[in-house]
């Protein structure tokens, strides 16, 4: 057991990271019920099964800590929240299925696997813990003496509730590709994929340059029958449209001239004694750097812009530089050491940004908007009489699909997506602020998703069916003359003539890495490979066009190169196919699963219940300005 969890670590980590979106460590059995729940605890449901709210909200805040501590930030857009949840439910009905699936196969865990596993294959961060090296190695006899100790009883705890986790997915995985071989035959075919090469003559037809839209007719008979058969191929999501007012948060000749002053500022304090790293913990803007003292570490060149590396590469190791303009901002920039194309440098940005009295400019119309338009769902016209004092116009954000950002150019706008797709027509949003502008939105309309109505997409039922058609009268037409081409009454370049078209040369191309021009073709890439040099094939029917192919080089896989590498490739080979096997059984669990997602019910009725405390007597209003 213990033997099979080392040999599948590296790739079973893999497969959790796509499959559970990482190893989300969630104590579900606690919040799941088989019934009986509560109305209105339930998040979701799984195959009947009921996540309760509290297990779910519990699990987000862990997922929150956790992404604190690996990348130090919380999720800071809605956007980013909501990312950061449909992971977490994701995670947790994952896990549901899962424990579904040990019960299924009859797969549990003993004590003695769990003692076993602690003592001889511990976690990845135990191994990394310092009190657990010797001469800057993990010390197995080290760790196993601590645990005989047992002085500390929540490491025990964490480690067994771990493995209880652990061992059986891995007995799970050892179950799903015991069974995966890949013969000899097999991978010659994979290796033959990746090296055998062909380069060809190509002609496409596209239907809608060859056939003029006067030659097909389109009835409205058909054009209903076709919606009523294809209604599903129509499917669209919701469509929010916007109009905004923004207040320019860009900084000024004024701000730039500020923040030079400041860093000429903080190299005399530190030409003047004050230590660079000292000033770098209390000055950087660059929070990553910052804690460090300002040190980048040693890198290479090319990793940071040119302004900057072009400074940092000109200076004498310990000489610190004049400010230093980058697109970030000004740098102090003092290079620690240098070798060859390795450098380490620390340094000190001090951002451009709005100060002074332009930022007591921008904040006061911000605050003026605020108070104006932002968070109104009574008068539409509020929006527009706050651009009218303020001398701003009313713009026009473009369409945003739910599930999207808005985009009022050249601005992409945070939390601003959700917002239009919670509120109602003529309501608008709160002061939203991007990273040089700040917003206040009102949503004009909303295209709701779903199926629309035959008449709404009428012209793109036609079109549609009108491209079909053509395609149809394109493929008979190369049909006819094949056989001409076949016996060598036609040539390649008089059939592409005959289409207004011309013959490229495209390739040399793999299977596996097939060119641009033919990639989205299966067909079309077998029949390259599959034809002798000189033979035509055709017509390929394909989706967008029809083909004639003409190989016109060859080049096969050497076989000896094959031999030589075959036991790399096989292990290589094996891991994607253990990976592809278990994507496959999860996926199909995830498929066959009924889930029930509550949280768009739940938010719904909390806004009832906020807007009918809102409008109960005695509720406070919103003040008037």
């Amino acid at each position: 057991m213990i033997r099979a969890m080392r040999s599948f670590a590296k790739w079973i980590m893999g497969v959790l990271a796509l499959a559970f979106v990482g190893w989300m460590v969630f104590d579900v059995g606690m919040g799941i019920s088989g019934g009986g729940y509560r109305p209105g605890d339930a998040i979701a449901k799984v195959n009947g099964r009921s996540i309760e709210l509290q297990a779910f909200y519990t699990a987000v805040r862990d997922a929150q800590e956790r992404q604190r501590r690996e990348t130090g930030s919380a999720p800071i857009t809605r956007e980013d929240q909501q990312a950061l949840e449909d992971a977490v439910l994701e995670g947790i009905v994952q896990d549901v299925l899962l424990q579904d699936e040990f019960r299924r196969r009859g797969i549990r865990v003993t004590n003695e696997e769990i003692l076993a596993a602690a003592q001889s294959s511990p976690p990845p961060e135990i191994m990394a813990a310092e009190q657990f090296q010797t001469e800057g190695q993990f010390d197995l006899a080290k760790y196993q003496r601590y645990l005989a100790s047992r002085t500390d009883p929540q490491l025990l705890l964490a480690l067994e509730a771990r493995y209880r986790q652990e061992i059986p997915r891995a007995k799970l995985f050892d179950q799903l590709v015991a069974d995966v071989y890949l013969s000899d035959a097999k991978l010659w075919q994979a290796y033959r994929d990746q090296h055998d090469s062909v380069t060809v003559r190509l002609v496409t037809i596209f239907p809608e340059l060859a056939v003029p839209d006067s030659e097909v007719l389109v009835s409205d008979a058909e054009v209903s029958a076709y919606y009523n058969r294809n209604r599903r191929d129509f499917e669209r999501r919701a469509v929010a449209y916007l109009s905004y007012v923004e207040v320019s948060r860009v900084p000024n000749a004024a701000d730039s001239a500020a923040a030079l002053a400041r860093a000429r500022a903080l190299r005399q304090e530190i030409v003047g004694g004050t230590e660079f790293a000292d000033v770098a913990r209390r000055e950087s803007a660059d929070s990553g750097s910052a804690a460090q003292g300002g040190d980048l570490g040693e890198t290479a060149r090319g990793r940071f812009v040119a302004e900057f590396e072009r400074a940092a590469l000109a200076l004498r190791p310990g000489e610190l530089s004049q400010p230093v303009r980058s697109p970030f901002g000004y740098h102090l920039i003092k290079l620690e050491s240098k070798s060859g194309d390795t450098y380490r440098a620390r340094h000190i940005l001090i951002p451009i940004q709005p100060a002074g009295a332009h930022l007591d400019s921008i904040d006061a119309m911000v605050d003026t908007l605020e108070r104006r338009a932002a968070d109104r769902v009574d008068d539409p016209t509020a929006l527009d009489s706050a651009a009218a004092r303020l001398g701003l116009p009313v713009k026009v954000a473009l369409p945003v699909v739910e599930g999207s950002r808005v985009q009022a150019l050249p601005h992409v706008v945070p939390d601003a997506g959700i917002w239009a797709f919670e509120a109602q027509v003529g309501e608008t949003s709160p002061v939203i602020d991007a990273d040089r502008a700040s917003f206040v939105f009102r949503l004009d309309s909303v295209t709701p998703g779903g199926i629309p109505p035959l008449a709404e997409i009428s012209d793109l039922v036609r079109r549609r069916i009108l491209t079909e058609k053509k395609l149809e009268a394109v493929r008979q037409l190369a049909a006819r003359l094949a056989p001409d081409l076949a016996a060598g009454a036609l040539t390649l370049d008089q059939l592409a003539a005959r289409f207004q078209t011309n013959p490229t040369t495209v390739g040399p191309f793999t299977r596996a890495n097939p060119a641009a021009a033919v990639q989205q073709e299966p067909a079309l890439i077998g029949a390259a490979f599959g034809l002798r040099p000189g033979e035509i094939g055709g017509p390929i029917i394909g989706e967008q066009a029809v083909y004639f192919v003409q190989p016109t080089l060859r080049r096969q896989a050497d076989s000896t190169a094959f031999a030589a590498q075959l036991a790399t490739q096989r292990a290589q080979a094996l891991q994607v196919a253990r990976q592809a096997r278990v994507r496959m059984v999860l996926g199909s669990l995830r498929a066959a699963a009924t889930v029930q997602d509550r949280r768009k019910d739940l938010q719904r009725a909390q806004r009832e219940a906020e807007e009918r405390a809102q409008s109960a007597p005695g509720a406070p209003t919103r003040p008037i300005y």
